[in-house]
């Protein structure tokens, strides 16, 4: 469940001031942060800066009080998202690759995170999905959203979000049940 902040927060933040900001930020932030790791983003931590960036430079907008403000939290950290995708789609990076000139030690962000979601084999049964299905169960599950939020954020209608969350969840359980019974 996430944490909620009491409507008295979103007024200080809008009328100006820094401890409201301070504490939207830490309730809202770890969250962004997640759903941007699990999505894939290069570099999560700068990506949230500039979503709260955006988001504090639009408080005075917002309206719903704190339910309102993660919607728009989480409309902007997809924007950001598929930006990065779009940037990257336009400008590939090419490089000749040399094992033996290869001095990295660290592993790839998507290493990382697919690491740490190995545990329980999350991160490969994530991938499984189509792309629409796994964002909406991030949304829903990760950012904590309702559908109606998740729908405002896809630029799709809400049956169709119950609807990709019901066909994911379902293809999540039979992959489930199938590595069950390998086992």
């Amino acid at each position: 469940m996430a944490h909620v902040l009491p409507d008295e927060v979103m007024s200080a933040a809008q009328a100006g001031d820094p401890e409201a900001f301070s504490r939207i930020y830490a309730a809202l932030a770890p969250a962004v942060a997640g759903y941007l790791q699990a999505r894939g983003a290069e570099d999560p931590e700068a990506c949230v800066q500039e979503v709260f960036l955006t988001v504090f430079s639009r408080i005075g907008t917002v309206r719903g009080g704190y339910q309102g403000l993660r919607t728009l939290a989480f409309s902007v950290a997809h924007a950001r998202y598929v930006d990065e995708v779009r940037r990257r789609a336009r400008r590939p990076r090419l490089a000749e690759y040399d094992p033996d000139t290869d001095t990295r030690t660290a592993d790839s962000a998507e290493s990382l995170v697919l690491g740490s979601l190995a545990g329980s084999e999350v991160g490969q049964q994530l991938q499984a999905l189509n792309p629409e299905q796994r964002e909406v169960l991030l949304l829903r599950v990760v950012a904590d959203l309702s559908l109606e939020q998740v729908a405002d954020i896809m630029g799709k209608s809400t049956g169709s979000i119950k609807q990709m969350q019901r066909r994911g969840l379902l293809k999540l359980k039979s992959l489930v049940e199938r590595q069950e019974v390998l086992v």
